[in-house]
């Protein structure tokens, strides 16, 4: 399973922004809340992250306040948590795990640490073996490094004494009463300032990386605006010079390939008026050429009207013989059945048609 998504908790805008663009670089998701309050309303109204960077140190609920609160509700006590801090010893590590934190990452962060916190934190996500969720140990947040340890008794109460009442108790008191002395008053006061002070020290650090990125920020958007103007009156200076030495140069080019086209026209003007009409030649030849189709054509012409005279003789003898034969056939049918003079008479008549009939083909075919 790969870690998609983030929800950064930091009250400095400073860390936050830079953590947030290590893990944007991995094309994760980050959510940001600047107070662990804010963070846990995030996590009680949003969807759930994949993992949780918190801060250490921070205004109100500390991040150690916030890691128990998380991991003493069911519905997010699964979340892995990476705690940002400055400290580095194997001590607050130990102290850290007891309290639920997953592991943690020094401030400021770098890509190779967390680029080695994120593949172990997948590797055990898929491979299962991250640790159970479990009642985060009852510690309070660990001292800073430089905070003096109070010498007391593990059952030890204070109580206020004059110094001349410090002396031998029986055994059979518990707990043990420590005198509040001027010294220890001095030591507790001392670890008080301390914690105040640093305290405030961040506070003060935060708000000044802060007021610092803001700054930095403003400087950086004025400068990129005035580089982009610049720029753009710069490209809009060299658009106006490229446009007037290209208009130049396109007259010239206009021109030159108007002359050259002008040439070109007139050549082609010489070449059509010389070799335009029909010249004495070409007339010869054209005639010649006539008079060559024309003699085929006689020639062809002669020749259908022989074979169509030959074809009409041809037609008419067939025909008179044909007319002849019935003439004939119907003469002996008639001599049969009727007298000579009638049977002459019709013989008459088929000689007269059949001469007629001659007569007229010879005349249509001459």
């Amino acid at each position: 399973m790969a870690i998609k998504n983030a929800l950064l908790v930091d009250d400095s805008k400073v860390a936050r922004f830079a953590l947030s663009k290590l893990l944007a670089s991995r094309d994760m998701e980050v959510n940001m809340a600047g107070s662990a309050e804010e963070a846990l309303d995030f996590l009680n109204s949003a969807q759930r992250p994949d993992v949780i960077f918190m801060d250490h140190l921070m205004p109100g609920m500390n991040g150690v306040e916030a890691i128990k609160a998380i991991k003493g509700n069911p519905h997010t006590a699964g979340i892995p948590i990476i705690m940002c801090t400055s400290k580095k010893s194997s001590s607050f590590m130990e102290e850290a795990q007891n309290f639920g934190v997953y592991n943690i990452l020094t401030k400021p962060p770098h890509t190779e640490g967390l680029s080695l916190v994120l593949e172990q934190l997948a590797s055990d996500v898929s491979g299962g073996t991250l640790p159970e969720p479990q009642e985060p140990a009852q510690v309070d947040a660990a001292p800073d490094a430089d905070e003096e340890p109070l010498n007391l008794p593990a059952d030890a109460s204070l109580k206020l004494s004059p110094k001349s009442e410090s002396g031998p108790k029986t055994d059979g008191e518990s707990p043990q009463v420590m005198p509040l002395t001027s010294d220890l008053i001095e030591q507790i006061a001392r670890s008080a300032v301390k914690t105040h002070i640093h305290n405030r020290l961040h506070e003060l650090l935060s708000d000044l990386f802060d007021e610092q990125f803001d700054h930095l920020k403003r400087a950086l958007d004025d400068a990129g605006k005035r580089q982009k103007g610049a720029v753009d009156d710069k490209l809009k200076a060299l658009a106006e010079l490229v446009d007037e030495r290209t208009s130049n140069l396109r007259d010239e080019v206009a021109a030159e390939v108007n002359l050259n086209l002008g040439r070109e026209l007139a050549d082609l003007r010489k070449e059509f008026a010389h070799n335009s009409g029909f010249t004495s030649k070409h007339m010869a030849e054209l005639k010649d050429h006539i008079t060559s189709v024309q003699t085929i054509d006689t020639g062809f012409w002669q020749t259908l009207q022989s074979e169509a005279v030959q074809q009409a003789h041809e037609i008419s003898r067939d025909t008179a013989e044909d007319i002849a034969q019935r003439t004939i056939d119907l003469f002996v049918a008639q001599q049969r059945s009727a007298t000579s003079k009638l049977y002459t008479m019709g013989l008459a008549v088929s000689l007269g048609i059949f001469t007629v009939g001659i007569a007229w083909l010879a005349g249509l075919f001459a």
